[in-house]
């Protein structure tokens, strides 16, 4: 019998190994007309998928997919499921390329019906637009309507991947998207293919990576008004320095450094995740630009350029907005420790007065016991002495012929002596116990 090697999978094995072929390149060749959406949001996804399949009569996939590429027919559609959204990417090869300002006028979306456009209401954060060209001969024709498509904006661009030319000004058209041309002049069909999602790769992950900055900038206020309160705080801790009381001041000293740490807390709670995400998204779109291997078009900037002068300063101020955050966290987190310092000052100076009255009560008590044993010796002294008169008056009625009141009165000295002894004896075996 052969062994079958699959058998001895572990359960992980196949859809990890999948994972690297799950998002596969278009293969596209130009001329080609691309729309692409990136939807927000984690729930719902697959949903607008199997509606928009449901339309044009096409199989949805099953459900848990995070992947589909389909032929429409009028166009083909690629899908992809993210973390935080999903992309949607429409490409329809066309038989002879327009000009550029022709070509944005019959984009793939025009085949989106309206209705479920409507689904997508406040969810679309990106919405691009490329024209995929081999211009051939009409070079300069091709050039002024590059400059018409963009209505004379300030472009980036580039030659890239060793065989084509990207140009884009990274901004919202009058129609609401974006918009890139992409010139073939020697590529194959996979690496169009590899440049167009390197191209689309960086519009979503720019605008992903641009959801912290209004963020960062409504923290703002907050972490000025609580960085504010906090020098207040601190002032008021210095003035009170040296002036220890019943621990009142620093109690209300206390609490008002507890609550400028719970609203320091609720401003992290809810921009950490933010600036994480927008942390990588950045990563991501900078690795993206290294891919497209750019070099300058004479008079252009290229698009790393271009994010260095305008995504690089949002992002440079999440990354500011986050380590204020976390500095004034530390900051508090420092007075709160110098309060509880001095509340524990406060509290020991307490017990120390409380240990000294304890000490005081004790010595009084102890001062007391003593004038008790001093009575203690004297009655039982007396007692016993009186016990001694009567078995002498008792004797002398018997007999006896020496004198009661003599006896008694040698005998207090020796009684009362030995009575002390025996109360100094009880209490050393006491305290030896």
């Amino acid at each position: 019998m052969r062994l079958v090697f699959s058998s001895l999978n572990h359960a992980q094995r196949v859809p990890l190994a999948a994972e690297i072929h799950s998002r596969p390149f278009l293969k596209l060749e130009a001329p080609t007309l691309l729309s692409h959406f990136a939807i927000l949001g984690e729930q719902g996804q697959l949903e607008l998928l199997a509606g928009l399949c449901g339309h044009f009569a096409v199989t949805a996939p099953a459900a848990g997919a995070k992947y589909f590429s389909h032929d429409f027919g009028r166009f083909r559609l690629k899908w992809e499921l993210h973390t935080e959204f999903a992309t949607f990417t429409l490409a329809e090869t066309v038989a002879s390329m327009p000009l550029p300002e022709e070509a944005f006028a019959s984009m793939p979306s025009r085949h989106l019906p309206e209705e479920w456009l409507l689904q997508l209401q406040g969810r679309v954060l990106v919405a691009s637009h490329v024209v995929l060209a081999r211009p051939g001969g009409a070079q300069a024709a091709f050039a002024a309507s590059l400059q018409r498509v963009f209505q004379g904006a300030p472009l980036a661009g580039s030659q890239v991947m060793n065989g084509g030319e990207l140009w884009t000004d990274f901004a919202l058209h009058a129609d609401g998207f974006s918009r890139f041309v992409i010139c073939d002049a020697v590529m194959h069909e996979q690496q169009s293919g590899r440049l167009v999602q390197r191209v689309l790769e960086i519009e979503t992950y720019r605008m992903m990576a641009l959801l912290a900055l209004p963020l960062a900038q409504g923290a703002v206020p907050e972490l000025n008004a609580v960085e504010a309160e906090l020098a207040a705080l601190a002032g008021a801790l210095v003035a009170a320095d040296g002036k220890l009381d019943d621990g009142s001041t620093e109690q209300q000293l206390l609490d008002r450094i507890t609550h400028l740490a719970a609203r320091i807390e609720k401003v992290s709670a809810d921009t950490s995740y933010r600036f994480a995400a927008a942390k990588a998204y950045f990563g991501l779109v900078n690795a993206r630009i290294e891919e497209l291997r750019e070099r300058r078009i004479e008079g252009t900037p290229t698009v790393e350029e271009f994010m260095e002068r305008r995504l690089a300063p949002a992002m440079n101020t999440c990354e500011a907005v986050a380590a204020r955050q976390q500095a004034l966290a530390g900051r508090i987190a420092n007075c709160n420790d110098l309060l509880r310092t001095r509340v524990g000052i406060v509290q020991e100076a307490q017990n120390r007065k409380i240990l000294q009255s304890m000490n005081a009560r004790a010595a009084q008590q102890l001062r007391l016991q003593q004038a008790v044993e001093g009575l203690s010796v004297a009655a039982i002294s007396y007692y016993l002495v009186g016990l001694v008169g009567y078995s002498a008056k008792g004797a002398k009625a018997l007999g006896w012929s020496g004198n009661p009141e003599l006896l008694m009165g040698v005998t207090v000295p020796v009684v009362a002596l030995a009575v002390w002894i025996g109360l100094r004896c009880m209490h050393k075996r006491l305290h030896r116990a």
